[in-house]
């Protein structure tokens, strides 16, 4: 049963998009069961270039069925805006986009009070995306929350969306001092759009288990990075979702026995959005010589927000391989390091002059660790270009030589650019 999980090891925008869109070419279904527009990827083909946020990244691939799961958030107005744009742009969704009617809704009062929460913390704001994925999950918890399946019933929706309404008046109202929810006037809105998604409405989780029992190949694309995870990442610097390998099997309704590999992305440096801990942060000069390579790109898909940039953290990579029990590593945008004379690579922790085997949970210690590390010779010629790693530079080797055995796993595939054929596998036979 050829399932694959890809997931991101870091706090998210790895490179997945472009690893989900390789595979995508040999699997018959992509799923995403996770998230909900807070994560976003972006996929280059030729002079194309695509940014998705609740579509599948395999949606590119018309062979390939692409499938929103139960765990998802949907944003209705995001999700019918992305297919409109994905079909000007010649790509056909019917038959093809598949909606879980397992799936949570995000409402407008949830993007509203996504705000007013990151505005009441004051400094010590999260840095959301306010997107309203918090609310919603917080809803999806609680149990009040409504369903895609409540929201393509027009008899069941209008009644459970004054109740939950009412509810949230209470805190928009007494907490806040905001103007009520006008339960009427969204129920309007919503309907309508429950009635333009229902086509795309059936039953996914199904669909899955029959694929996967005939060995059809599915490609489950993890949303995020496993650092952003809501139980073992840097909390409470993290996303509303879980976001490690468990966390998408539980999303994609899809027992653990059904997945063959594991694919862990790690960036070849370390990029986060937002606030919270970033140890291996690099000082301003370096900085500018990262920002120095041809395709340096460190923008969030999602947000539009520059990202902090740091060395590569192995002690945070070894950890995130634990935690999702990879099986094979995918090494990304090693060519933005070309420019470096030399390179540096966090290998250990010392916190109050203790060295630690890995991320403390406590967030106020985490902020304060010091990072060990250990110097490399840069290469500082081209990699792009580069169809096997036997042509790389005798130090970029060195480089994936030294994550592969502090990690103890093997590449087998690098990306030295953000164009399908910037690609080298490693091992031909992986699949």
């Amino acid at each position: 049963m050829p399932g694959i999980i890809v997931i991101g090891l870091q706090w998210g925008d790895e490179g997945k998009g472009k690893v989900i869109d390789l595979l995508s070419a040999r699997a018959s279904h992509i799923v995403r069961s996770q998230g909900g527009n807070n994560a976003g990827h972006t996929i280059k083909v030729g002079e194309k270039q695509l940014a998705v946020h609740l579509l599948p990244s395999g949606i590119l691939h018309p062979h390939a069925h692409c499938y929103i799961a139960g765990g998802c958030l949907i944003d209705p107005v995001v999700l019918l805006d992305e297919i409109k744009k994905a079909e000007e742009g010649g790509i056909a969704l019917m038959q093809r986009l598949h909606i879980s009617p397992y799936a949570h809704i995000i409402f407008p009062f949830h993007r509203q009070l996504d705000g007013l929460y990151e505005s009441r913390k004051g400094k010590k704001a999260i840095g959301t995306t306010k997107r309203g994925i918090g609310p919603a999950a917080s809803d999806r918890s609680a149990r009040i929350g409504l369903r895609i399946a409540d929201l393509i019933r027009p008899d069941v929706f209008e009644e459970k969306l004054h109740a939950l309404c009412a509810i949230k008046n209470l805190e928009i109202e007494k907490i806040f001092g905001q103007k009520p929810i006008d339960a009427d006037a969204i129920f309007e809105e919503y309907a309508v759009l429950g009635e333009l998604l229902n086509p795309f409405v059936t039953d996914v989780e199904g669909q899955l288990a029959t694929a996967l029992f005939h060995d059809e190949t599915v490609i489950f694309e993890g949303a995020h990075g496993t650092l952003l995870d809501t139980i073992y990442g840097s909390y409470p610097y993290v996303t509303s979702s879980p976001t490690l390998s468990a966390g998408v099997c539980a999303g994609a309704g899809i027992g653990p026995r059904y997945i063959d590999e594991v694919f862990g992305v790690l960036k070849a440096y370390t990029t986060r959005v937002g606030a919270g801990p970033l140890p291996t942060t690099v000082d301003p000069d370096t900085l500018s010589d990262f920002q120095g390579a041809e395709d340096f790109r460190e923008v969030g898909t999602t947000t539009g927000r520059e990202r902090r940039i740091g060395w590569l953290d192995l002690v945070l990579a070894r950890h995130a391989v634990r935690l999702n029990g990879v099986s094979q590593l995918v090494l990304t945008k090693l060519d933005v390091l070309d420019v470096l004379e030399e390179i540096c690579v966090c290998v250990g922790y010392s916190l109050d002059g203790e060295e630690l085997e890995g991320p403390p949970p406590l967030i106020e210690d985490w902020e304060h660790v010091e990072p060990i590390y250990e110097t490399l010779p840069g290469w500082q010629v081209p990699t792009k270009g580069v169809e096997n790693i036997r042509e790389l530079p005798k130090n970029a080797r060195k480089y994936i030589e030294t994550i592969e055995n502090f990690c103890n796993i093997s590449i087998g595939m690098v990306s030295v650019g953000p164009a399908r054929e910037d690609t080298i596998e490693i091992d031909e036979g992986w699949m």
